[in-house]
């Protein structure tokens, strides 16, 4: 049977004045479909998006001190601000202040008083933002020792880096002199010796000298000597000047990394610790964050604002330090100012 063929309908009539509305409403229709077919900017096409490169140099060996970056890292917090951040450890010889002057890296960690120091004769250097509000180095004693306060130290031999800062402190303060040794940055000289005095980090030499079989440490803070310098991120004054986006990226980063280093879990950082520091462990790591939370050394020991107190710096406490180092000789009267050497601009805000 032959299919029948439907008849062809029939055009329809368009009066002429219907045209012009006609072509109007085609326009709109197209432009509409047009709109609608553009596909939105998404996270995956923001990821596109050249990453920018930030070296950052690290003082010491990783360990939980550089806790919040790390976990920055390994949670991909500094990627998600669209950086590409490298992280490089330090050590006794790791020329911080050096490499960040010069830009082989844009941003490193070291101490608030050093930085003063070499800001005043000519380093173009800017503390952008705190690691520690109170940086735990101090003195560790052996508890053979008949040391007990800083008045004691007087003629005793210390074991400590001779340029730091502290030793000039407790010279115009309590008017001792001690004999310096200069540290080999080794426990070894530690535990050889019943009446050793060293410099160090509370929240890490202690772990070791027991570890190797010592005696707990007795510890003078230098917090307790009204010696208050921070640890702190700094960057140069031209990478601060032409790439501000990228700094207010990493401190963002940086601050949610101290947080979730503190309240989450820090396996995955002290994992890649792990990677480049044979030395530690997971027992010394849980440990040492365990006393950054303890001593409150991120979110600040007197501070009101807790979590809220991350990365902060304080021009007060910056003209304390200058007044400090003028007063022992460290620095010209004048020479140094606060807004010459920190500023909370690339902070995020804590309200």
């Amino acid at each position: 049977m032959t299919p029948t063929t439907a008849p062809t309908p029939e055009p329809p009539v368009i009066f002429p004045l219907m045209q012009p509305l006609l072509r109007t409403l085609f326009v709109l229709t197209t432009a509409l479909v047009s709109v609608a077919t553009v596909p939105a900017a998404t996270p995956a096409s923001a990821a596109k998006q050249p990453l920018t490169k930030i070296t950052l140099q690290l003082d010491w060996v990783a360990e939980p001190q550089h806790g919040g970056i790390y976990q920055a890292q390994v949670r991909g917090f500094f990627a998600a601000e669209g950086l590409d951040v490298t992280i490089v450890p330090g050590g006794p010889n790791a020329f911080v202040t050096q490499k960040v002057a010069t830009n082989q890296a844009q941003l490193g960690q070291g101490d608030s008083t050093d930085l003063l120091q070499k800001i005043a004769v000519g380093l173009p250097l800017l503390s952008v933002a705190a690691v520690f509000q109170d940086d735990p180095s101090g003195l560790l004693i052996n508890p053979s020792s008949s040391v007990r306060r800083f008045e004691d130290l007087q003629g005793k031999t210390v074991i400590a880096r001779p340029e730091w800062t502290f030793l000039a402190l407790l010279k115009k303060k309590y008017g001792v002199t001690v004999n310096v040794v200069p540290q080999s940055f080794s426990v070894a000289a530690f535990l050889g010796d019943k009446e050793a005095i060293q410099q160090g980090y509370f929240i890490a030499e202690p772990y070791f000298i027991e570890k190797a079989g010592g005696a707990k440490p007795r510890f003078l803070s230098s917090w307790d000597a009204g010696f208050r310098a921070y640890a702190v991120l700094f960057t140069n004054r031209k990478f601060a000047r032409e790439n501000p986006e990228a700094l207010r990226a990493f401190m963002r980063a940086y601050v949610k990394g101290w947080r979730d280093y503190l309240e989450g879990d820090p396996a995955a950082a002290h994992a890649a610790m792990k990677l480049t520091n044979s030395s530690i462990d997971d027992t010394f790591a849980l440990a040492s964050r365990q006393l950054i939370l303890d001593e409150k050394l991120v979110t600040g020991r007197d501070a009101d604002g807790g979590l809220a107190n991350i990365g902060q710096l304080s021009t007060r406490r910056f003209a304390t330090q200058i007044t400090q180092l003028e007063e022992i000789g460290l620095l010209a009267k004048g020479k140094v100012t606060p807004a010459q050497a920190m500023t909370t601009e690339f902070l995020p805000s804590s309200k």
